[in-house]
């Protein structure tokens, strides 16, 4: 079953000749949402209408019980180019204006991706530069084509990164890698980001990439939702904790998992070699 329909934050804004596609198009099937970035014509290039549609979709997916998997794609070819440069130039140059651009605008999809306890697919296929290669590495996982054009880029506008790049670069590809790519703003395709962990997998082509993430997805779509969720949540807590922490942590999960009817049927389909039925209970 699709759901077509938008999660509410704004429209597209209209021409004479009529009005243009969603900037940001939401769809719910087969338990994966999809959120498509949709200004090919500024290759996704985001706007601050985007940024609100694109944290109600997040949102949204994580409060509906029949989504699993989350993945968040470009059209036309290419993922996003980071912020439509036109909204820089329409924020007040006032130190205050311009970090509330951040702060309470762009920012919203990181904290939404925070929220966010179901797995995140980055589909990366042309380019994702500057702040659209940083809403990537928010992602759990990236795939990519093989001709993906990745850069941190904002060194060559005279920026520093502002949606978490010096944060999660380092920590997918190590300080050093992390600091070549962001002082030089180079760019690496999709083979290099894969060579040194800046995506998890590379395909041929931007239809293969699709293909195989739409599979991968509903892999992951087929597994216990609150098992996904709880190993999501370990994980990026055990970040900041110490080995001792994480035991505890875990054992009190494990104590959780083994009391819900999920476990209960995840055991009982193992053992008569079939595909479980979970009701996220």
């Amino acid at each position: 079953m699709s759901d077509e329909s938008t999660p509410p934050a704004g429209t597209g804004t209209g021409t004479p000749d009529g009005p243009e596609p969603d900037e940001l198009i939401y769809v719910v099937e087969d338990a994966i949402a999809t959120i498509t970035l949709n200004r090919p014509q500024v290759r996704n290039a985001f706007t601050l209408t985007m940024i609100d549609r694109w944290a109600d979709s997040l949102r949204a997916a994580e409060a509906d019980p029949q989504v699993r998997v989350v993945v968040v794609t470009g059209a036309g070819g290419a993922f996003c180019s980071g912020i439509d440069l036109a909204v820089l130039s329409g924020i007040e140059p006032t130190p205050i204006a311009r970090r509330r651009m951040l702060t309470e605008g762009v920012h919203k999809v990181a904290r939404a991706v925070l929220d966010l306890s179901k797995p995140l697919i980055a589909a990366v296929s042309g380019v994702a530069v500057g702040a659209g290669l940083d809403m990537a590495l928010m992602c759990d996982m990236r795939f990519a084509a093989r001709s993906a054009r990745l850069s941190e880029g904002y060194i060559r506008i005279g920026l520093v990164p502002g949606d978490g790049g010096t944060y999660l670069l380092p920590r997918l590809v190590g300080p050093a890698k992390a600091l070549e790519l962001l002082l030089s703003g180079d760019t690496v395709d999709g083979v290099e980001a894969e060579r040194i962990g800046l995506v998890n997998r590379v395909y041929d082509d931007e239809a293969a990439l699709l293909a195989e993430t739409y599979a991968f997805a509903r892999r992951l779509a087929g597994m216990s939702p609150i098992s996904s969720a709880m190993i999501k949540k370990a994980v990026y807590q055990s970040q900041h904790l110490d080995l001792r922490t994480n035991l505890d942590l875990i054992a009190s999960h494990m104590a959780i998992v083994q009391s819900t009817e999920d476990y209960a049927e995840a055991r009982a389909a193992f053992g008569e070699r079939r595909a479980p039925t979970f009701v996220n209970r």
